[in-house]
């Protein structure tokens, strides 16, 4: 016999006293059309929410568990999860363990209880994590696994919800039925972070123009957030008149209210394709989190208040009072729930564990699946250009050869983006495929990984790469995690075009010239291009889609603004930076290296702008830069840095030149990766912009690596070689 844990005994001793807090309403049971059956194992899912809660603390105190934020309070989520659909795809809040229980139930064969606990004790064994985190989801459920980061997955759930109507227009079908519903659930607390509001804002703005949006967005109101209290009636207040949405509210200690109001907002959703704002009231119970004591800023009064209000004492009453269960049934299906939940913890702990840096690492890198493109049938343009309209003739490629793929973006539709990378491919392919999208580079992501999600190829842009950074966790907490904490089972395999880095003319400042890059290179998983010209830019672009395609990653290509309409490398007119479009069976793997000449003096290792900029410095040089060599990376992640070290290691002296930060910056890696095979450091030199931002005018490039520059320094060592020599 497990032995009781204070918060077991108080509810042992409501039900020996006859206790019951009333619910709001006198609901019975042919009111909501639920039986008594029905009602029934609802509890039991409660239960067995309950006690895999409580016994998590106890195994956490024997060192066994390491997560232990809990669903007590919530459990009246197991009655929406009844409501809804197994192949509704569902985006659950971390104290949504009722809701995973219950819609276990509805599909033969799984084993809910053994799958959390397997989670809670951090085994590799654990069907969705493979132990990496404590986490909800479950591949057979169609739920996907959420992550920690507050509200991140809000966004997502938007773009998952819009890709089931676009299906409908592509005329297939995605990773869901497209008459699905998606469900998303998050606390009172969260529905005051800025991504829930940018989502919020997101899924009304595209509802208030009719656009399909079959999405119920379960918001469970527990009054506080960690020690924060919610305001009163703030969040009805906020949503009971919000444009786009359907508000309905319901009492979630009342498991018959909760499943009525699920039951409506599922009916909307589904038929009506429009959003449901479900306001379900809770309570919280046990304080945040295992290792949080609520007795710090919360009354004794008040903790009372919230145990009385506890919603399986609720439940409790209403079998009795319904008829379904009498108090002696009620406290031997609790006891026995404790002793299976026990049983199976004692098991589960043995199981094993990840214990290698291999081990945790296996999933960052998503599982491979066949392709989707079709044979490309048509003529390519034989006269060189621009890299924007290389990059517009690629993206023409692949779109038609990809009928899955989707771009996404502000401006990037009737206007043709703001560089016109974009023109023509709305007219040609539909405002389906190509999406004008509201100014929300939160939304655009959280939009993109929803129909990746949903097995959609989506290209998205980013206006200006210092516009990323307000939503750059969308590539940090979700799409770049997504593989890892799934064990590769889910993926959200994307484009993400950026334009950015700096020298731009007539135009620009901080906001519009940005070089500061490490965000995306310190994100596991994550791939990041940059093209240095038109042909490379298209053979990056074709190979990103492909990685997207057959190897589910995320890629980023991040486009040199000032590159986009050069035409001359020396002179105007002289057409060097023209290039003819290489066609649709040209790529550039992750690690393939561009080079020009192949001198022994000195290596001149860059990219993007660098690339022109130290072709220019050469040319000045003449005679001088003979025995010089320009190594192009092309690849800002997953370098080979064995091939950077052979292409220059033959080379007397190396110069890398970085159009980013000094701190942070990708010369920082190429260097240490070449001092640890063995070249010595007086052999190297870097040059790079300045810490600063880029200012305004003509002062723009002040910070930044310039020809002139690059020609001293390559002077100095050239120099310096002689003298040695």
């Amino acid at each position: 016999m497990v032995e009781p844990l204070p918060q077991e005994s108080r509810f042992l001793s409501a039900l020996e006293d006859d206790d019951w807090p009333a619910p709001e309403r006198d609901w019975q049971l042919g009111d909501v059309g639920l039986d008594a059956a029905g009602l029934g194992e609802l509890f039991e899912s409660q239960l067995m929410s309950r006690h895999l809660d409580l016994h998590a603390r106890r195994l956490q105190a024997r060192g066994e568990a390491f997560y232990t934020i809990g669903s007590a309070g919530h459990e009246g989520s197991a009655a929406v999860a009844r409501a809804l659909r197994t192949s509704d795809p569902a985006f659950l809040h971390y104290r949504d363990a009722a809701f995973f229980i219950e819609r276990s139930r509805q599909m033969p064969g799984q084993t809910p209880l053994w799958d959390l606990l397997l989670s809670f004790t951090a085994s590799a064994d654990d069907p969705i994590s493979g132990g990496r985190h404590k986490v909800l989801g479950s591949r057979d459920l169609n739920i996907p696994p959420q992550t920690s980061t507050i509200a991140s997955h809000l966004p997502k759930a938007m773009g998952a919800a819009h890709a089931l109507g676009l299906w409908r227009r592509l005329g297939g079908q995605g990773e869901w039925p497209t008459d699905s519903v998606v469900l998303c659930s998050f606390g009172d607390a969260s529905f005051n972070h800025s991504t829930a509001q940018g989502a919020l804002n997101a899924v009304g703005w595209s509802a208030y123009q009719g656009a399909p949006m079959p999405l119920v967005m379960l918001c469970e109101d527990n009054g506080i957030g960690i020690s924060t209290p919610t305001p009163k009636g703030w969040i009805a207040a906020s949503m009971a008149a919000r444009p786009g949405f359907h508000y309905l509210s319901c009492d979630g200690l009342d498991l018959l209210d909760t499943w009525r109001a699920a039951c409506e907002a599922a009916r909307i959703a589904r038929t009506m394709k429009q959003p449901v704002f479900l306001h379900m009231r809770c309570v919280r119970l046990y304080g945040h989190a295992g290792s949080d004591a609520q007795q710090a800023y919360l009354s004794p009064q008040r903790i009372k208040a919230d145990e009385a209000r506890d919603p399986l004492l609720v439940s409790a009453g209403l079998l009795r009072r319904l008829g379904v269960m009498e108090c002696d049934e009620i406290a031997t299906l609790y006891h026995a729930v404790s002793e299976r939940v026990a049983g199976l913890a004692e098991e589960a702990i043995a199981r094993p564990k990840l214990a290698t840096a291999q081990q945790v690492m296996s999933s960052i890198v998503p599982p491979v699946r066949p392709g989707r493109a079709m044979p490309w049938q048509g003529e390519v343009e034989s006269t060189p250009g621009t890299m924007a309209k290389l990059l517009n003739q690629a993206l023409q490629r692949l779109m038609a050869t990809h009928s899955h793929l989707v771009m996404a973006g502000e401006d990037i539709g009737r206007k043709g983006g703001v560089y016109g990378v974009t023109q023509r491919l709305q007219a040609r392919f539909g405002p389906h495929r190509v999406i004008d999208t509201l100014l929300d580079e939160q939304s655009i992501l959280g939009l993109g990984i929803g129909l990746a999600q949903s097995g959609a190829l989506p290209v998205l842009e980013i206006q200006f790469l210092a516009y990323l950074h307000n939503a750059e966790d969308q590539l940090r907490g979700e799409a770049a995690t997504l593989s890892f904490f799934s064990n590769g089972q889910y993926t959200n395999p994307m484009v993400i075009r950026i334009a950015g880095l700096g020298y731009q003319k007539g135009f620009g400042g901080h906001f519009h010239n940005d070089n500061a890059i490490a965000v995306l290179r310190d994100i596991p998983g994550l791939l990041v291009a940059c093209p240095s010209n038109a042909a490379d830019a298209v053979g990056l672009m074709q190979e990103a889609v492909r990685l997207a395609d057959e190897e589910q990653r995320v890629v980023v290509m991040l486009e040199p603004i000032a590159l986009y309409h050069t035409r001359d490398l020396l002179e105007e007119g002289d057409q060097a930076w023209s290039f003819a479009d290489p066609g649709p069976d040209f790529r550039l793997p992750p690690g393939e290296l561009g080079q020009w000449g192949d001198g022994l003096e000195l290596a001149i290792i860059t990219y993007g702008n660098g690339v022109m900029l130290s072709r220019r410095a050469l040319a000045a040089l003449g005679d001088e830069a003979a025995g010089v060599r320009l190594i192009d990376l092309r690849w800002l992640t997953a370098i080979d840095h064995d091939s950077v070290h052979h292409a220059v290691a033959n080379c007397r002296r190396v110069l890398v030149v970085d159009e980013c930060r000094r701190s942070g910056s990708l010369s920082e890696e190429v260097i240490t990766a070449l001092v640890e095979r063995g070249v010595a450091s007086h052999r190297l030199q870097r040059y790079t912009a300045e810490d600063s931002f880029i200012a305004l005018g003509r002062a723009s490039t002040a910070t930044l690596p310039c020809v002139e520059g690059i020609v001293a320094r390559v002077r100095e060592a050239l120099v310096a070689q002689s003298s040695m020599s």
